[in-house]
Parts: C-alpha cells; sequence; structure tokens
C-alpha cells in the first residue's frame, strides 16, 4: 500500500533569504569562529611560555598567507560576534523589533563588522609599515 506524500518541513530551499536568516546564521558560525580563533590563541601564548623558538614558529605560521586569511576571518567573526550581540542585548530590551528596525540593526551589524575589520587591519598594517 502506498504512503501518502507528506508535507516538506521548513528548510533554506522553501525559505527565502532574508538579513534576519542571514544574522542568525552569521552569529553562530562567528561564535564557532571565535571559539576556534582561541584555541590558535592558546597555542600562540603557550609558544611564548615555551621559548623564543616556539613562537617564532607560530609568529611564522601566523605570518603566512593562510595564518593571515585565518586572523582576518577571526578579526571579522569578534567584530561580528560583538556588534550582532549588542544588537542582541537591544532587543532584550523589548526594543528593535519592528520589522524595518529588525532588517536595518542586521545591516548595520555586518556593515559595521567590515568596516570594524577594515579599520584593525589598517592599524595592524600602519604600525608593520612604521616599524
Amino acid at each position: 500500500m502506498p504512503q501518502a506524500a507528506r508535507p516538506k518541513s521548513p528548510h533554506l530551499d522553501i525559505y527565502r533569504w532574508q538579513i534576519q536568516m542571514v544574522s542568525s546564521i552569521l552569529h553562530r558560525a562567528a561564535g564557532v569562529a571565535l571559539a576556534a580563533g582561541t584555541v590558535l590563541l592558546v597555542c600562540l601564548l603557550a609558544s611564548l611560555a615555551a621559548g623564543p623558538e616556539a613562537y617564532a614558529k607560530v609568529q611564522s605560521a601566523a605570518g603566512s598567507v593562510f595564518g593571515q586569511l585565518l586572523l582576518l576571518g577571526w578579526t571579522w567573526s569578534l567584530a561580528y560576534h560583538l556588534l550582532n550581540g549588542l544588537r542582541h542585548l537591544l532587543e532584550d530590551t523589548g526594543h528593535g523589533f519592528q520589522i524595518k528596525t529588525f532588517v536595518k540593526t542586521g545591516w548595520v551589524a555586518v556593515a559595521g563588522s567590515l568596516v570594524l575589520t577594515a579599520l584593525v587591519w589598517a592599524c595592524v598594517l600602519l604600525q608593520r609599515g612604521g616599524a
């Protein structure tokens, strides 16, 4: 006896992508990236304690193209998670739930994280040039 067709559960193929969905996904991904970056930070601190040779190896890895991309991603994750977390704190007070405001603050968190990341890396590059 054939089974009746069951309705599909809502999933990403059904929903139209919106900033609300993207900001939720990005917030979780940024949290995971921050956790992984913290493990790398602990490795860096451990290499400092292990001596100059160990630290030089970590510094060399961080200075590689791959290392720089990881640091850039970690910087963006920190900026985004911070700004979106502040957005959530605002919402916890009962503000910003109107759809127009919710969408606007989502875009502010995304754009602000890109601006903060660019500012941090501009400072890093300026400091390298002055050293």
